[in-house]
């Protein structure tokens, strides 16, 4: 009985509910309001066509007098009194004593009222002709007013008890509509706060698993597509960028642990060997010049760790200009040839005309000089184990594809497998025929963390034989996109 009162309690607080209780109380009144005003004017309306009627009957009685005086009156209100219709009359003498007409006596409600007014009557012939007992005849609603005719007092009225019985008929009927669709509002209100309670439930459920430290887990998403659904896809969208900068942690430390204890442990064997060499001073400062590089090599991997978590971060402030990618391309190209040559490598440019772009000009220069590093390095790298180039250059396209700019590096390297191009865009990947060569398996992964700050992205194709890497970014970021590069 605990666990049920806390939930009934726990829907009633609810603000579906609420609203839902208010959006009934709203509806009452205004279909109170309405009710009111119809049962109001159609009333008046019966009451002045009432009116009227005994007005014109009375109108035509006077001319009845004034044309046959009072013998003429009394017949024309003896033959209306022979009708069962709803004229009601009663014609007597000054001393009110009854002459003609259907009316048994004078009402008592009229006594004192001049102008008229309505009284309560019994009409037994009426009663006999709509099959009722006329010796116990239910009491009608009338309306009447006296007037003077030719020296007689007549009572001219209207039966209007039909006019009471569906004012009757209304107020009951409205009372059941509104207890009946007050009693519905209350049951939707408890359903849809049950339906929101639930899924509540279900989200806390998964708010609770996840704050335990199981980042795996999803609001769930019915799909309907309400508010609802919308705000956990949301969430789930931030969660699972949270869960994958966590992984990358995760695997950066693993990363930095296996890739940098090699190093660091050379380091140390280089500094002993200095120490131990006979030759002395000589062997101490070579090795303390190649332990300097060692820790230069060192101190750039540990830099291209802090700008890829900046970028992933989007910490970068008031660094996005409008840029002309294609002159950029050019100019990081230029830079390359010497070496491109060295490596007898045809370094070639092709750019579709100016393409200009908002983003951050040394992040994108630093991605591009990656590519065309890492083209340059693999295909010669191939060509030094003795492998046949009919190709010997690297090719770097500008261009526009479906709205965006496309930077596209292809080398004559060895390449990458399919089933390892994803994996080869994260942090200190290297594949195993490259760990032997020179590298931190960084200049991937920062191309991408650069494109994905600009709301870009990288996408590695086959060369047949080499690889294909591609940066895409867009050429008008929206707001979000150029708050984050800016």
């Amino acid at each position: 009985m605990t666990a049920l009162g806390n939930f009934a309690g726990a829907l009633l607080r609810t603000t579906a509910f609420r609203l839902a209780l208010a959006a009934v109380a709203v509806f009452l009144l205004a279909a109170g309001l309405i009710v009111y005003v119809m049962f109001w004017q159609t009333n008046r309306v019966l009451t002045e066509q009432a009116v009227a009627t005994v007005n014109s009957e009375i109108a035509v009685l006077q001319r009845e007098a004034l044309t046959g005086g009072p013998a003429g009156l009394n017949a024309a209100v003896l033959s209306r009194s022979l009708a069962l219709g709803p004229g009601l009359y009663f014609l007597s003498d000054r001393r009110g004593n009854k002459i003609a007409g259907n009316l048994s006596r004078i009402p008592p409600e009229l006594s004192g009222l001049p102008n008229g007014g309505v009284f309560n009557y019994r009409n037994p012939a009426l009663a006999a002709a709509l099959g009722e007992n006329g010796t116990d005849v239910d009491p009608r609603l009338a309306f009447a007013v006296p007037v003077d005719v030719a020296g007689l007092r007549i009572y001219v009225g209207r039966d209007i008890e039909d006019q009471r019985q569906l004012a009757t008929r209304v107020r009951l009927i409205s009372l059941f509509g509104f207890g009946a669709l007050a009693l519905l509002g209350l049951l939707g209100g408890l359903l849809v706060s049950w339906m929101v309670l639930r899924r509540v439930d279900r989200i806390n459920s998964a708010s609770k698993a996840i704050m335990s430290g199981d980042l795996s887990q999803r609001l769930p998403v019915t799909g309907s597509g309400d508010e609802l659904d919308s705000l956990a896809e949301s969430l789930n969208q931030m969660l699972g960028r949270i869960e994958q900068l966590m992984s990358g942690l995760r695997e950066v430390s693993d990363n930095i642990a296996h890739d940098l204890k090699t190093p660091l442990n050379r380091l140390r064997n280089r500094a002993e060997a200095a120490l131990r060499d006979p030759r002395g001073g000589e062997a101490q400062r070579e090795g303390l010049e190649a332990t300097i590089e060692a820790a230069d090599e060192l101190m750039t991997t540990f830099n291209a760790l802090l700008l890829i978590a900046r970028l992933e971060a989007g910490a970068l402030e008031d660094s996005a200009v409008e840029l002309n990618l294609s002159n950029l391309v050019n100019d990081v190209a230029e830079l390359y040839e010497p070496v491109a040559d060295e490596a007898k490598l045809a370094l070639t440019v092709r750019e579709s005309g100016s393409i200009r772009i908002r983003a951050n000009q040394q992040l994108i220069t630093q991605a591009v000089a990656n590519l065309i590093d890492n083209a340059i390095k693999y295909s010669a790298r191939q060509m030094a184990v003795g492998a046949a180039q009919s190709d010997r250059s690297v090719k770097v396209s500008v261009e526009v594809v479906d709205g965006a700019a496309e930077i596209s590096v292809a080398d004559r390297g060895p390449g990458i497998a399919p089933e390892d191009r994803e994996r080869v865009l994260k942090r200190f990947v290297r594949l195993e025929k490259s760990r032997t060569a020179p590298g931190t398996g960084l200049g991937l992964s920062l191309v991408a963390a650069v494109a994905r700050l600009h709301n870009g992205g990288v996408r590695l194709e086959d060369n047949k034989p080499g690889l294909v890497v591609v940066m895409r970014v867009p050429i008008a970021l929206d707001k979000g996109a150029e708050g984050r590069a800016s």
